[in-house]
């Protein structure tokens, strides 16, 4: 008796749940996502042979610019509404709410504390203006000094999250006494681990490193 063959039907996978969840996940991202404010100057930094990856979060960037001016940032938002409400009262600075907003949700900063009030009550527009004028964050010798802005940045910073990574974004064409005296300024707090930010070029062959990366063979010729 012959078999009883049954009738072949094409599969079928039903889409919906799939695209049900695809924009799911792409509305959370789009409402997650935090973008980066942009750099109140442009750096070119200098290029190594280093591939040390920075840590994704709790940074503090202090940026040297060519002119040598100096700015600071960290990328924590509530670290930075605890540090403008440490200096608000420090310094005096009578910041409305709105004004520390501004700060809060913004970039690098680059002026006296005397200019900060007027500079973070201007609108965005208006801010990216007077960063190309900024004379940049203050410095002395001294770390204990009140004319040591920097030093007071660095610190209360330190003092709102002693896990904050420290890194210098230094342009290529920045003298090395300004490098410097930002070193100095972490040094006087006795700070003497940080990263320096530079960009990435080939190890050249018949250096210690070069061979090294090849696994400690001498490359043959």
């Amino acid at each position: 008796m012959g078999k009883h063959k049954m009738p072949r039907k094409s599969t079928t996978v039903d889409m919906t749940a799939m695209c049900d969840v695809a924009f799911l996940l792409l509305t959370f991202f789009m409402l997650a996502t935090q973008f980066k404010p942009d750099e109140p100057v442009t750096v070119t930094t200098p290029n190594s042979i280093s591939e040390i990856p920075l840590p994704d979060a709790d940074i503090m960037l202090l940026t040297v610019d060519p002119e040598g001016r100096i700015f600071f940032s960290i990328d924590n938002q509530k670290v930075r509404q605890d540090l403008i409400d440490k200096l608000d009262e420090q310094k005096g600075l009578n910041l409305t709410q709105d004004e520390k907003n501004a700060f809060i949700i913004g970039g690098s900063v680059g002026v006296p504390f005397n200019k900060l009030k007027a500079y973070l009550a201007a609108p965005a527009h208006e801010r990216e203006a007077l960063d190309k004028n900024s004379p940049g964050i203050p410095t002395d010798t001294l770390v204990t000094s009140e004319n040591h802005e920097l030093a007071l940045w660095i610190k209360e910073a330190r003092y709102s999250n002693p896990k904050l990574r420290i890194t210098i974004k230094a342009d290529a064409k920045a003298s090395y006494p300004d490098i410097q005296n930002v070193i100095k300024t972490l040094e006087g707090w006795k700070i003497f681990k940080f990263n320096l930010i530079t960009g990435l070029k080939a190890v050249p062959p018949g250096t210690a490193a070069y061979q090294e990366q090849m696994g400690g063979v001498k490359a043959e010729h």
